[in-house]
């Protein structure tokens, strides 16, 4: 998911800011007379305690798109199994949140399959059925007799409209576009790899992998939920219908992205320059690393990465001229200037492509 940030490129002293103050949120430091130390997170006594935790807060997951979400039902069962925690956003897409701890076995990939079920049981069934007979006794113990009216409850601006909302539930279920979000205390890579994995070759589902974290401080329970992303390729902006002649090669460092920009047309030349001294700059700040991919047909791409989450920033291209790719759900998290607050977009309607700069 990746967006244009329009105005140009975020400035040095914007991501050095943001990045100080995530900083100070993702690591907790506390000092016990004797000096300034990591404060270790507190386990989570069992999967009901985190269950309990995000039904009654589901706000303070950080999900792509910063969508509000109402909890309708709580176990509920579809086909052979019982979801942990099914929801609806406003636009009447479809949630299924399942909780694990790491120390479950199932949160390396059985949890994946649990809750593609849950999605594939849902899939192709009418509002009426999903309103009535999946969530109808759930409904009714949280005080809501429609689905409509469960949305309407949370709608503190006046903005819900329930044709659209109808229209988009009929949507969400007909074609099976559904958000899965998996919550855990701590994510295996072996789960990250799997959801990199169907984010690239499904283009129907949003799936979210949230960490919780629990602090002790001073006696009061602090919570650090955070969204990770999985590891994309680069060469996931590649037409499927392209014969792949070689897989390229990837390489620490810029210098090689560098020494290619003498290749581009002469006008696109100072574009790439000044791309890759942003880049360099980010890198020297201790904010970023860099690597450099080697495609095919005379592409190469410069990759920054931010160093706290190993997850990419954007994508700079050397394609016969100077473009850039933004990925829209590391921005939505970490830009000092969010998406959202540009005005009204969805995730899914943004496409994976290359702008100029």
């Amino acid at each position: 998911m990746r967006q244009l940030l329009v105005g140009g490129l975020p400035t040095l002293a914007d991501i050095m800011e943001e990045y100080r103050r995530i900083e100070h949120v993702t690591a907790i430091w506390h000092n016990d007379g004797t000096g300034w130390a990591l404060l270790p997170p507190v386990a989570f006594p069992d999967e009901a305690t985190l269950h309990s935790l995000v039904e009654q807060a589901p706000q303070l997951l950080p999900l792509a798109g910063s969508p509000s979400l109402v909890i309708v039902g709580r176990e509920v069962q579809l086909g052979s199994g019982w979801a942990d925690l099914l929801a609806l956003e406003p636009s009447g897409r479809v949630v299924l949140i399942e909780i694990k701890l790491v120390r479950n076995a199932e949160a390396r990939r059985a949890v994946v399959a649990q809750v593609l079920t849950y999605a594939a049981y849902l899939y192709g069934i009418s509002p009426t059925v999903f309103e009535r007979d999946v969530l109808g006794r759930h409904l009714q113990e949280r005080g809501h007799e429609t689905l409509a009216s469960a949305i309407a409850s949370i709608d503190q601006a006046g903005a819900f409209d329930a044709e659209e909302f109808a229209s988009g539930l009929q949507e969400s279920l007909s074609q099976g576009r559904f958000r899965l979000v998996i919550v855990l205390d701590a994510a295996p890579e072996e789960l990250i790899r799997l959801i990199g994995y169907l984010e690239v070759v499904s283009d129907k589902l949003l799936i979210d992998v949230v960490t919780v974290a629990s602090y002790d401080v001073g006696g009061s329970a602090i919570l650090v939920p955070q969204r990770v992303d999985p590891e994309r390729r680069t060469e996931d902006s590649q037409s499927l219908h392209q014969p792949r002649r070689s897989g390229g090669r990837l390489v620490n460092g810029a210098d090689d992205f560098v020494a290619t920009i003498g290749r581009a047309p002469a006008e696109e030349q100072p574009k790439l320059h000044r791309l890759a001294e942003w880049a360099l700059a980010l890198e020297r700040e201790g904010l970023a690393r860099l690597s450099t991919f080697h495609g095919i047909g005379n592409r190469w791409t410069l990759l920054p990465r931010l160093q706290l989450e190993n997850a990419g920033l954007v994508t700079i291209w050397n394609d016969s001229g100077a473009y850039i790719q933004f990925w829209r759900s590391v921005f939505e998290r970490r830009a000092p200037y969010p998406p959202s607050r540009r005005g009204p977009h969805r995730s899914q309607d943004c496409p994976s492509r290359k702008h100029k700069p």
